[in-house]
């Protein structure tokens, strides 16, 4: 009612609510069409990339979707994550050292540290909106839904743990900046392997992906893999350390 006055007094310059909900859906709608399917790489190794490549690998290794009501076009859930694979560790490290001036030794150590931790599981950043607020904490017993990791080989695997992340620092906002303050953000982080010993994502998958089921629906975000990149033997790597990092010409 208000909004209907408004725009009689004041024509042009007040938006109805539910207007606004479509058009941002549609816009997401629309906004994916014609972009073609970015694939990525498991593989392990050294990286050449400077402070100025993050960007373009975070978009690499970020998937979004949304899942909604044709009927009413009501935004159930929009999830964006990215998958903290080997190849964005490295340059997420890159990023960091140049914007903290880290020593040569310094960002070594860390970097050694993140992809030590590529070894131990598999490690998402997301972030969620859409539909009632209370029921998209991922971490608690009554969220509106379960995550899953999935491949296209039949692996479905429960996390092993969901962290909220509540109060976002400025690095988490930097680094990850679709993490505005509508969303709610989360670790959430999967076994790289099941108590058999199985793979959680099997070498000959041609895709991986997160699952968000719930009584509204489901959604699914794909990385699809490249199978035509050449395989790097991790044996061939240093158990437990990195490859010296390898700045291009000009890199700090």
């Amino acid at each position: 009612m208000r909004a209907s006055s408004a725009g009689a007094r004041y024509p042009g310059r007040v938006v109805n609510a539910g207007w606004l909900r479509r058009g941002l859906v549609l816009a997401a709608l629309l906004g994916p069409a014609g972009c073609s399917t970015q694939l990525v790489s498991l593989n392990e190794g050294p990286r050449e990339y400077v402070a100025t490549d993050y960007e373009n690998v975070l978009r690499s290794w970020t998937r979004t979707e949304h899942l909604f009501a044709l009927s009413e076009l009501d935004n159930f859930l929009t999830a964006t994550a990215t998958f903290e694979s080997w190849d964005f560790r490295w340059a997420y490290v890159v990023r960091y050292a140049q914007d903290y001036r880290l020593t040569i030794e310094q960002r070594q150590k860390l970097l050694e540290k993140t992809l030590e931790e590529t070894r131990q599981r598999h490690q998402f950043f997301v972030a969620i909106f859409g539909g009632e607020r209370k029921y998209n904490d991922l971490s608690t017993p009554n969220s509106a839904w379960i995550v899953r990791l999935i491949d296209d080989t039949g692996n479905e695997t429960a996390p092993e743990e969901i962290v909220a992340i509540a109060k976002p620092n400025a690095l988490e906002r930097t680094y990850f900046p679709y993490n505005t303050v509508w969303r709610q953000a989360f670790r959430i982080r999967f076994p790289r392997a099941t108590a058999e010993g199985k793979p959680t994502i099997s070498p000959s998958a041609r895709w991986f992906g997160l699952r968000f089921a719930g009584a509204q629906g489901n959604s699914e975000l794909v990385w699809q893999v490249n199978e035509e990149a050449e395989p790097i033997d991790p044996a061939e790597l240093e158990q437990g350390a990195a490859p010296p990092l390898r700045p291009k010409r000009g890199q700090l």
